[in-house]
């Protein structure tokens, strides 16, 4: 059995494609999954998801850095009560800094890596008092996003970077923390040698595998729409990598997602 620790679901939702997703997910043994929140129109729905199927699904709510407008003070507000409700989150994310989405010329990128950073700090502060797992999504700013960690006194342990796409040098200074790093299936690309070699740096015991889909489906399904059911040959692979069993990956990863997240040890 697999968690896919970091999954999007609101578009197969929307399209009425949630239960067929759902189902080759279960025949494929990905039995429970985490629907990361990016945005206020995505935080009800997981809500509801994870409502309607308990046990399956989970649920984050978290502010992502592209979707930091001139209003995010308003919709960071809006994210403590969701703590509140009976079925509460189970993790902040994903919150982060994304230098690829920017504007190319400087001057108009300028006030938007402005507001990124001051919400970035104002949802780390909040996990600070939340004593909450947090997400964190870092394109182009691996290294502001560990200082901004550092400053907002976090407990690493409660940190990952998902979607981790860079090499062991920056992987150790998270792991060297306390924090962990998650793959996707650019584990699998044959352009990821540096990909792989940071997985390595954080071992088998602490690996978390996700698809991030719709995005990122793992090798043979590269360029297509991903979805969590294609989890099982991001595992196999990893397998191949540490020279282990698939179930030894399955059980090792299951483990990891489930201690971070705080979800049971076993699908109900």
């Amino acid at each position: 059995m697999l968690i896919d620790s970091h999954t999007h679901l609101d578009g197969f939702s929307r399209r009425g494609q949630l239960g067929a997703i759902l189902g080759r997910a279960e025949a494929a043994g990905v039995t429970r999954m985490v629907t990361v929140g990016t945005a206020p129109d995505d935080w009800a729905l997981y809500r509801e998801l994870a409502a309607a199927h308990p046990g399956r699904v989970f649920h984050t709510v978290g502010l992502h850095p592209t979707s930091v407008g001139e209003d995010w003070e308003a919709a960071v507000a809006e994210l403590p009560g969701h703590w509140k409700d009976a079925r509460p989150p189970v993790a902040l994310g994903e919150i982060g800094l994304d230098r690829f989405h920017l504007p190319k010329d400087q001057v108009a990128a300028a006030p938007v890596v402005a507001r990124q950073e001051a919400a970035l700090a104002a949802q780390l502060a909040l996990a600070r008092e939340l004593n909450c797992p947090v997400i964190i999504h870092s394109r182009e700013a691996v290294p502001q996003c560990i200082e901004a960690i550092d400053r907002a006194g976090c407990d690493w342990r409660r940190v990952v970077f998902h979607c981790f796409t860079e090499g062991p040098a920056l992987a150790e200074a998270i792991v060297s923390r306390g924090g962990r790093v998650s793959f996707t299936g650019v584990l699998t690309y044959k352009n990821a040698a540096a990909v792989r070699e940071a997985a390595r740096v954080q071992g088998l015991e602490r690996l978390m595998l996700e698809t991030d889909a719709p995005y990122l489906a793992p090798v043979p399904h590269r360029g297509k729409p991903n979805e969590p059911a294609y989890l099982w040959h991001l595992a196999e692979f990893a397998a191949g990598l540490f020279g282990c069993g698939v179930e030894r990956v399955a059980e090792a990863t299951t483990r990891a997602a489930a201690e971070f997240y705080g979800l049971p040890a076993e699908a109900s």
